[in-house]
């Protein structure tokens, strides 16, 4: 950046906000003036361990080294004085199990939220407690991704290592144990380990006896705009000591604040790899099939419902099989390939000419809960081209979320209008026909930090300088105009959505079936 800038009288009078986003791949940090404006950003990736096929793991001291470094180089960048640094927050990815011992050493590699090797575990979980009651308490039934059965595992197959273990904790909530040396946790993290009684925002007494969990292992809990500590001396090379850092926040949480859905009838989907409906509720509302997530929201007291999907992968996997010729292109017009895309999908008509396609190419999460589900055309004769084809991954994928939007519909939590978020929310098209399908209009933010944005607001709460979290986003979030939804041809979308939702159920033993063959 201009280092004028960095010398002109209006910086020396702002004030500056770190927000530290620790993902899988890498952690990235951006800093921010109280306005929302990102001065700089850096990011740092690291290496995902697999010792096993379904294995997923990582070293928390990468995740600090990245954010120590990550931090030093953003303010380096921006010529900002570290004391002029007024908060840190941190969002993090969810559920990965950090093992310290009482020297707060790690003992073990961090295992990951996509790590599927506690399958046994989690059944167990489920038998001991019971389905309705775990659902009724954590708000989720027992899953790979969660943090319980993680811990499960640990203690039956790596017992020295359990023996040693005096804390546990998440990842971002490491990385914060490192910057101030305070053991904490935060409600919207929390939420996802299968420990937590979500509606009463506590670590839940009832699970951990019967799993026979000791409480002393588990930190306090905070909420995600409370101070968690300081800056240590230690650590002040990084940001300058005595800087607040907040308690911070999950992945999904963080980007709620970040897009400004912090109060009641606000919502986003991300079109990803993966795909999220994310809704805020100012009350607990559990889903009793669990086919969604329930989470205490970074907002204090407020309570988030989310689904996630695997969907999303469906049109980087029709990309990478069937459009070679249309990547060489992008590269050498040195545009992103899903521009080309679009375009293609765009002359194919709605309903792709009778064809819909089941985006379960991995099995499926949110609403189902089948890892035995895949992909499927149906409706595929001779008149098809590679254009409907593709047009028809990428309406089946925005069907799947309209399937979860209906689940938030039945719970009362739907919104009014829908925020895109993700790289599919870049795509004018894709936001038209999930306007379409969503009958609401489609925004997107003009600030596309996200998370990291979101952990800066909630270190500027926890350092005071916003009140609170909505006001905060009141002031710092702008969106885009909104595209509008068209009612004829929401009219006809619904005519095949209607067809799409009758497909699974007719295919479900038949998926069942396929998995148990040679």
């Amino acid at each position: 950046m201009d280092n004028g800038f960095a010398e002109s009288e209006g910086m020396r009078n702002l004030k500056y906000l770190l927000g530290i986003d620790l993902g899988t791949s890498g952690t990235k940090t951006v800093l921010f003036e109280e306005t929302g404006r990102a001065v700089a950003s850096k990011t740092i990736e690291y290496p995902l361990y697999q010792p096993k096929n379904g294995w997923a793991e990582q070293e928390p001291e990468d995740w600090w080294n990245a954010a120590r470094d990550t931090v030093k180089a953003v303010i380096a960048k921006s010529g900002v004085k570290p004391e002029d640094v007024k908060g840190v927050g941190i969002s993090g990815q969810m559920h990965g199990l950090v093992l310290l011992d009482r020297e707060g050493r790690v003992l073990r590699r961090s295992i990951l939220w996509c790590d599927g090797r506690t399958q046994e575990e989690c059944d167990e979980i489920t038998q001991t407690i019971g389905k309705e009651r775990l659902i009724e308490l954590s708000a989720n039934p027992a899953l790979t991704g969660f943090t319980a059965g993680k811990i499960l595992w640990v203690r039956k197959h790596e017992p020295e290592a359990y023996e040693k273990a005096a804390h546990i904790l998440l990842p971002k909530d490491y990385v914060r144990y490192r910057l101030t040396g305070e053991y904490a946790a935060e409600m919207s993290d929390a939420s996802g380990t299968n420990l937590l009684d979500v509606s009463h925002r506590c670590w839940s007494e009832e699970i951990l006896e019967k799993l026979h969990i000791d409480k002393n292992l588990l930190p306090p809990l905070l909420e995600s705009s409370d101070p968690a500590g300081r800056v240590t001396a230690e650590a002040a090379a990084a940001t300058g000591e005595g800087t607040v850092v907040a308690a911070g926040g999950g992945d999904n949480a963080c980007a709620a604040v970040g897009t400004g859905v912090v109060t009641e009838g606000r919502a986003f989907t991300t079109i990803g790899t993966s795909g999220v409906v994310f809704a805020h509720s100012d009350r607990v509302q559990i889903d009793p099939a669990g086919r969604v997530h329930t989470f205490c929201a970074a907002v204090p007291g407020a309570y988030t419902v989310m689904s996630c999907t695997l969907a999303g992968l469906s049109l980087k996997w029709y990309r990478d099989t069937f459009c070679q010729a249309e990547c060489q292109a992008a590269k050498e017009m040195g545009v992103d390939p899903y521009v080309l895309l679009n375009e293609e999908a765009a002359q194919s008509p709605l309903g792709a000419n009778r064809l819909l396609f089941l985006p379960y190419l991995m099995g499926e999460r949110s609403p189902l809960l089948d890892s035995n589900a895949r992909g499927a055309f149906v409706g595929l004769s001779a008149i098809h081209t590679r254009r409907d084809m593709l047009r028809a991954v990428m309406e089946g994928v925005m069907y799947s979320q309209r399937q979860n939007l209906d689940v938030l519909r039945g719970m009362k939590v739907a919104p009014d209008a829908m925020l895109a978020c993700g790289g599919g929310g870049t795509s004018p098209f894709w936001r038209q026909m999930m306007a379409d399908m969503f009958q609401m209009p489609v925004r997107t933010v003009a600030n596309r930090e996200g998370p990291a944005l979101g952990a800066a607001i909630l270190a500027g709460v926890a350092c005071g300088v916003y009140e609170d979290i909505p006001s905060a986003c009141e002031k710092v979030i702008r969106l885009n105009e909104a595209q509008q939804p068209d009612p004829e041809r929401g009219a006809q979308y619904e005519r095949y959505y209607r067809l799409y939702e009758k497909l699974y159920p007719a295919m479900k033993e038949s998926f069942a079936e396929l998995s148990r063959l040679d």
